[in-house]
């Protein structure tokens, strides 16, 4: 980060490792994401050449270690997440769901037989994974799921649908969690399965640039072995979701920086009014003030949760508080750095308004601002008031 960007110097505490971990994440996405990432939003098109780079970096799964992971800590992970969404929230959201949540299941509750079938090939590119939680009708109630799993002379047979689901037509494997017995319960369903379809969702004026799909099941019959053994109620994919919402918390600082440094750099080269500079005016530099100072708050909190994490000392309230804060100040930022840029603000030449429709996104899932202000505010006073 520039000096400008990382006022609090937290740079000085990085390691070396970590460092270089930011900076190849950084350079990939300079030279490999930029030139094309505006052109796959339009087109609304995830871009899958990526993939192969994506997983030769190690960004895949990229926190877990053995199995062809790279084993980064939480720290190195985190700036990882934050530099591919500096370049488009999808690039980001692919390798989080891939990693974060696809990998995290089979990892944390899968057999050693699923995990070596599985997250090396995962880790490689060679197999893609999504997490089927969300349903159309419950997103921020997952416990209220519909989808059912019974059981059969061979296996298992699921009936359902699942909504919103990031690389769910690219998927091999399907993490897929259900009802089994009044009990929820993770299973793998393969691509091809017989009463498995994905079909993506279209129309959408965020995340363009990322496979969103619904899952559907009918009489769906997956063996036996694909149960995840170690899943065991509404615990284990929330488990999963702490991990994804870390990753989009470091994620919308990465947004926020892009769309902050956008704007400093246009108002000191924008002539407006007696041939000044607009950053030479009090409201303009209030407002860079106001982004800078929310994006180090940002940085300071997420620093402090990501020790934690990497201490073995975070629970999952430091996860809501990082995600409720860091996205509702990105999307902030992000509104006033269009705002700044005045016409030019929603143009395609600049990425403001990429972000800041992604933004609406992140904002949103993996649980709502109000969910996490729920979450904490049962930690607060002992009182559930969901």
């Amino acid at each position: 980060m520039s000096q400008n960007v990382d006022f609090l110097r937290l740079d000085d505490l990085l390691s070396d490792e970590e460092k270089a971990v930011r900076e190849t994440a950084r350079g990939f996405v300079r030279e490999r994401v930029l030139p094309i990432i505006e052109q796959a939003f339009r087109d609304g098109r995830f871009p899958t050449e990526l993939i192969p780079e994506i997983a030769h970096l190690g960004f895949l799964g990229a926190d877990i270690h053995g199995y062809g992971c790279a084993g980064l800590s939480q720290m190195a992970y985190g700036l990882l997440m934050q530099e591919l969404e500096a370049g488009d929230t999808g690039v980001r959201s692919f390798a989080s769901v891939q990693g974060g949540l696809a990998m995290t299941a089979i990892h944390e509750f899968g057999s050693e037989a699923q995990k070596e079938r599985w997250l090396k090939a995962m880790a490689a590119g060679e197999k893609i994974g999504c997490f089927g939680l969300t349903e159309p009708d419950f997103g921020s109630n997952p416990g209220g799921m519909r989808t059912r799993a019974t059981k059969s002379s061979s296996g298992f047979v699921l009936d359902g649908a699942k909504m919103w689901i990031t690389n769910g037509t690219l998927a091999d494997v399907a993490i897929v969690w259900a009802k089994l017995d009044g009990r929820i319960r993770g299973f793998l369903v393969e691509k091809g399965t017989p009463g498995y379809t994905a079909r993506d969702i279209h129309h959408k004026h965020s995340l363009r640039a990322s496979v969103t799909s619904e899952l559907i099941f009918e009489s769906c019959e997956i063996p036996a072995e694909n149960l995840l053994p170690k899943s065991d109620g509404l615990k284990s994919p929330l488990t999963c979701l702490d991990h994804a919402r870390f990753s989009i918390a470091w994620g919308a600082i990465g947004a926020a920086t892009t769309c902050y440094t956008v704007a400093r750099d246009y108002v000191l080269e924008r002539k407006q009014f007696h041939d000044q500079p607009l950053a030479s005016h009090q409201l303009v530099q209030a407002k860079l003030v106001e982004m800078q100072m929310e994006i180090t708050k940002a940085q300071a909190l997420t620093y402090q949760a990501t020790r934690l994490r990497d201490q073995g000392k975070a629970s999952h309230l430091h996860t809501s508080m990082i995600k409720l804060n860091n996205t509702e100040m990105a999307i902030d930022v992000a509104r006033t750095a269009r705002a700044m840029l005045g016409g030019y603000g929603i143009s395609g030449e600049f990425p403001i308004m990429r972000h800041l429709c992604n933004l609406e996104t992140v904002i949103t899932y993996e649980g709502t601002s109000d969910i996490h202000r729920l979450i904490l505010g049962k930690a607060i006073t002992g009182l559930d008031a969901f």
